[in-house]
């Protein structure tokens, strides 16, 4: 679904597992973009082909990649096979797959996967192969129970040209924290300073 602004910047918005494009998150992420005069499209990993693809035919610049959860894990793989995202913004994604990949990405992805060869059990290869290029940003809740704070840390420590901004006491859907989520976002992608590694927010 595509909410559009008035501009041909356009923001991908990837939803987390066993969530779709009308989860909360997505639908509040995709307002507070659209209030800045950027269109934001989000859409369901299930029944949908090469969405950025698609996108870049139609002629939309594609400004950022952001994913929750699951969809921050894809937004990474994504960054890393393609070499065409100029930003990924990574919100709660988990560092660490062998903790349930297949639950984590999905079976469709996973077909891929095992058709294709392999999948390294972290996100280290992938991390390490982004373009230097790419801005990387992490967004994670200190509180979060479902994928620990820890694994944004593992992206700050292994990925060039990245910032981590850690939400105190926000938990995985930032429930009592999606103002400050929405904003960090925000921030992130209309951000044109050069990126200080390991940098850490509120």
């Amino acid at each position: 679904m595509l909410h559009h602004a008035g501009s041909n910047k356009v923001v991908v918005l990837c939803h987390g597992f066993a969530a779709c494009k009308d989860d909360s998150i997505m639908i509040d992420l995709a307002a507070a973009l659209t209030k800045q005069g950027i269109s934001a499209f989000r859409f369901d990993f299930s029944g949908n082909g090469p969405v950025i693809s698609y996108l870049y035919q139609e002629k939309y610049d594609v400004t950022a990649i952001v994913g929750h959860s699951k969809g921050g894990s894809v937004v990474v793989l994504y960054a890393s096979i393609y070499g065409d995202a100029h930003m990924v913004v990574n919100l709660s994604g988990q560092f660490y797959l062998e903790k349930g990949i297949e639950e984590c990405l999905g079976k469709e992805f996973m077909d891929r996967i095992n058709k294709e060869g392999y999948i390294d059990v972290m996100n280290e290869s992938a991390s390490l192969s982004i373009s230097k290029e790419c801005r990387f940003f992490t967004v994670h809740g200190s509180a979060d129970k479902i994928i620990p704070v820890e694994d944004a840390y593992e992206f700050a420590r292994l990925v060039t040209n990245h910032k981590l901004h850690v939400i105190k006491r926000a938990n995985h859907g930032y429930t009592s924290h999606r103002k400050q989520l929405c904003d960090a976002v925000i921030n992130c992608i209309t951000s044109n300073e050069e990126i200080e590694e390991d940098w850490e927010g509120i």
